[in-house]
């Protein structure tokens, strides 16, 4: 009871006599009521600060802060009251100047009370934090002043009547004290002239977004302090070296779309034109959480992919189903690419789900294409089915309607041009040309009466050059021929069945493997 009388002794210090015994028992236990959030804090300050204070560096000499005063020897008629002690302090105390000629050093601790929000399209975030600034401030020693109390616990008025080192966030994109419903700074003074400040900040940061791995990566968020007003040779700002600088007030601090995963602090030294500054950053890294994007992106392209697949199993000749499937799965696949990707910023690097989409995308639009080809050959196959009849009974109206005598006789004067033709093989006039039935008729003759050969020889003459200046193209193209129908007869024994069979397999195994290399590299890096 006596820590929470004397913590809010200072709270309205324009009543010397608020507190003495003779006062009201109601009042005493309104009091008791109103106070049960300060005594927490007062427990608080009470047990840590000690420990915040035995600060250990091999650099600077800082004075104990700890008074060694035995509570039971305090003597309540004789000691000063807080209103008389801050009027002193403050009658004789320089705003402007700082409390050591030689600098102060100024220990900074930040508790995380929670992060609301990471942005991807903007890259900042935002969250709330309670900034604690520890510096030892002789001007405001009044352990030989008799205090009834141990420290001051004083209103944020009188933090604008002292000297401050005056910290900011030198690369926040706005940064607020919270006032809910008055503004959150704390501040106590202690008899050695210790000052402990407080404040609870709500703070937007910059974050250095990488979406290469999205959406298994990783982002990193900045927050940075420093003196706006002085340089490290007025100012030491430190890093609290007693315990962790950086605490989470949350065992694990979650967001619909990520996870703080880590967070570091580190303090480096950075040179302006005015002098050196003191930089601390805090460091704070979020993990993406990916369920979201399984359930919502990779799942419905999978069932897309398989879709497409079904018309590998439909029959050839329907064209028009496969060609529906195939073009809707493709239409799907864009629509949902673009849904995802208008939620982020556009950015000139490809990303892990860039890379996903454009496989699938790849996948369909082969399976289209196979649908041409198996189309393509199909259409052939049966406009070949479709000739062939044809080819045979122009043949047979073509010879008969050439011949002006009976069935009979025009079969003898077939059979008798088709004997004349194997006679000669050497002549090639006579193996190019269709004989007339006269000239059949002089030829069987000349065979009879043997005058044949006599005839034959006369003319091999006149061929031999003809010949000659033949042979080499004939044998060009005899080559061509042969190439032209070994294709032919490869690309005949690929049907539109077999294609299919082939692609059935084909498709789900290459797409099998395209899967065991994604997730395995982007998992891997997200690691």
């Amino acid at each position: 009871m006596y820590w929470q009388l004397t913590l809010c002794d200072n709270l309205n210090f324009n009543d010397e006599k608020r507190y003495d015994k003779d006062d009201d028992k109601n009042d005493m236990i309104n009091l008791q009521n109103g106070l049960e959030d300060l005594e927490l804090k007062q427990t608080i300050v009470k047990n840590d600060v000690p420990e915040l204070l035995e600060i250990i560096d091999d650099s600077v000499t800082v004075e104990s802060p700890i008074v060694d005063i035995e509570y039971n020897e305090i003597d309540d008629h004789s000691c000063m009251s807080d209103k008389k002690i801050i009027e002193i302090l403050l009658k004789r105390y320089k705003t402007h100047k700082t409390p050591s000629e030689e600098g102060v050093t100024v220990w900074i601790e930040v508790w995380v009370q929670e992060v609301n929000s990471v942005n991807e399209m903007t890259s900042d975030f935002d969250m709330d934090i309670y900034v604690t600034e520890l510096w030892i401030d002789k001007a405001l020693r009044y352990d030989d002043m008799n205090p009834c109390k141990y420290n001051l616990s004083l209103s944020n008025e009188i933090l604008d009547q002292i000297w401050k080192p005056n910290t900011v966030f030198i690369n926040s994109k706005s940064a607020n004290i919270h006032r809910s419903p008055f503004t959150n700074l704390f501040l106590m003074i202690y008899p050695n002239g210790t000052v402990w400040a407080n404040y609870r900040v709500q703070v937007k940061g910059p974050c250095q977004m990488d979406f290469t791995s999205f959406p298994m990566d990783e982002q990193t968020c900045l927050l940075t302090f420093e003196s706006f007003s002085y340089n490290n040779q007025e100012v030491d700002m430190r890093w609290i070296n007693t315990k962790e600088p950086l605490i989470l007030l949350k065992d694990e601090i979650l967001l619909p779309d990520f996870v703080l995963s880590n967070y570091n602090t580190s303090i480096a030294l950075v040179s302006y034109p005015a002098g050196i500054w003191n930089e601390l950053t805090m460091t704070f890294t979020f993990t993406r959480r990916y369920g979201w994007y399984i359930f919502q992106a990779y799942v419905p392209t999978y069932l897309t992919i398989f879709i497409s697949w079904i018309s590998f199993c439909l029959s050839v000749k329907m064209i028009p189903a496969r060609t529906m499937l195939g073009v809707n799965s493709l239409l799907a696949l864009t629509f949902h690419f673009g849904n995802i990707m208008r939620n982020l910023p556009r950015v000139s690097y490809v990303k892990a789900f860039d890379v996903w989409m454009l496989s699938c995308l790849s996948f369909v639009f082969c399976s289209l294409l196979e649908l041409a080809i198996i189309g393509s050959i199909n259409a052939r196959s049966e406009i070949t089915t479709v000739k062939k009849p044809l080819k045979k009974r122009y043949r047979s109206s073509s010879i008969h309607g050439s011949c002006k005598h009976s069935p009979i006789t025009c079969h003898k004067e077939i059979e008798n041009n088709i004997t004349i033709r194997s006679i000669s093989p050497i002549d090639p006039w006579i193996n190019t040309r269709t004989l007339l039935p006269s000239e059949s008729r002089i030829i069987n003759r000349s065979i009879i009466g043997g005058d044949a050969t006599s005839a034959i020889r006369s003319n091999q003459k006149e061929e031999t050059l003809l010949l000659d200046s033949n042979d080499i193209r004939t044998s060009r193209n005899e080559q061509l021929r042969k190439v032209h129908l070994s294709f032919r007869k490869y690309a005949s024994s690929w049907t539109a069945d077999r294609i299919d069979r082939i692609s059935i397999i084909l498709f789900p195994s290459l797409f099998t493997i395209f899967n065991i290399v994604y997730w395995s590299y982007y998992l891997s890096r997200s690691r």
